[in-house]
Parts: C-alpha cells; sequence; structure tokens
C-alpha cells in the first residue's frame, strides 16, 4: 500500500466496511480496518494476482497458487516468505470468497476457498507467535471466523455492488469502485 491511488479507495472501503460490520452487528474496528485494506490492495489487479508462474504467467485461480506455493515450500523457503504467502492466501481467499462468491461456488470451491483462507489465517497467527510480533490476535480471530467475515463481504457486495446482468463482474465491479471513489458513497 506504498501507492497514493490506494489512500482514497482504502478510505472509502473503510465507510463502506464499517457500514456493513455496523447493520451486521459487529463491532470489531480492527477487523473492519484490516478488510479495508485487504479491499484497497485488491482493488487494483497487479495486486489481485502478484504471483506468477515460472514461465511469467498469471497465477489467478486457487489451484495454480496452491501448487506454486507446494513447490516452494518443499523448498524450505524462510519464515517470512512463508508468512507472507499464508497472508496473502487468506487475504485472496477472504476476498474472493466474500466479493465473487458466485463465481467461486460455480467452480464448486466454496469450500476449498474457506477452508484454506482459515487455515491459511490460523498459519500466519503461528507465525507471528513464533517470530514474537504484535498482531497475532487479529489473524487468530480471522481464522477462527474466517466464513463469518466471508459472508459479511458477501453481503456488502448484495448491499452495495450489483452487478449488471450479464457483464463481467470483475469489470464491474472495478469501475464501480472508481465511480464511488470519485463521487462519494454518500451519493450511492
Amino acid at each position: 500500500m506504498k501507492d497514493r491511488n490506494v489512500a482514497p479507495i482504502r478510505s472509502f472501503f473503510r465507510r463502506l466496511a464499517q457500514r456493513t460490520f455496523d447493520e451486521l452487528g459487529l463491532f470489531d474496528a480492527q477487523i473492519v480496518d484490516y478488510l479495508s485494506g485487504v479491499l484497497a490492495e485488491f482493488a487494483h489487479a497487479d495486486r489481485l494476482y502478484p504471483l506468477r508462474s515460472a514461465t511469467g504467467s498469471r497465477l489467478d485461480t486457487l489451484a495454480d497458487i496452491l501448487t506454486m506455493w507446494q513447490a516452494q515450500d518443499s523448498r524450505a523457503d524462510p519464515l517470512l516468505r512463508q508468512r507472507a504467502l499464508r497472508q496473502y492466501l487468506g487475504d485472496y481467499t477472504l476476498f474472493m470468497s466474500g466479493l465473487f462468491r458466485a463465481y467461486v461456488e460455480r467452480r464448486g470451491a466454496l469450500d476449498l476457498y474457506l477452508q484454506t483462507g482459515s487455515d491459511s489465517y490460523r498459519k500466519v497467527s503461528e507465525f507471528d507467535v513464533a517470530l514474537y510480533r504484535t498482531g497475532f490476535l487479529l489473524f487468530q480471530e480471522l481464522s477462527k471466523k474466517f466464513e463469518y467475515y466471508s459472508g459479511a463481504l458477501d453481503y456488502m457486495r448484495k448491499a452495495y455492488f450489483a452487478p449488471l446482468p450479464g457483464n463481467d463482474p470483475f469489470a464491474h465491479f472495478l469501475t464501480q469502485i472508481d465511480h464511488w471513489v470519485k463521487v462519494g458513497i454518500s451519493a450511492n
């Protein structure tokens, strides 16, 4: 999130996530803040799919990402690299199973996404404990209630991002975010 373009998008998602959590009776500012950061990051396609295969092609399915991860895992990557990859897997599966649930369900992969996300955040928490890092409780919470938070993002999508029939849901989602950031959430 080094780039300045992320700040307005993050602010937009912060307001939207807070509104969603308030409507659902969830009152965890730390989770809202973390989720708004994930949403802002992944609103940029290059950040949603940063991993590349050995041939340089973009890895854009969970199966491809897990295959690449397993190959790297067997080569005993450093602990921090493993932690970063686990966090990415948790973030990616939360984003996809939440905002693009129908897409994930059509592929019959929702259970895989939910399990992978929960397991990944649990592992991040364990890495953080082993590394004496603060914040491990956040990842414990995300792991324990992964399906719940994924459902909250699905609710957000249904309540605030109605797709146009027959259109690519990814393109429409990104167009809608761009518009909302420019005109403000209150105008919608």
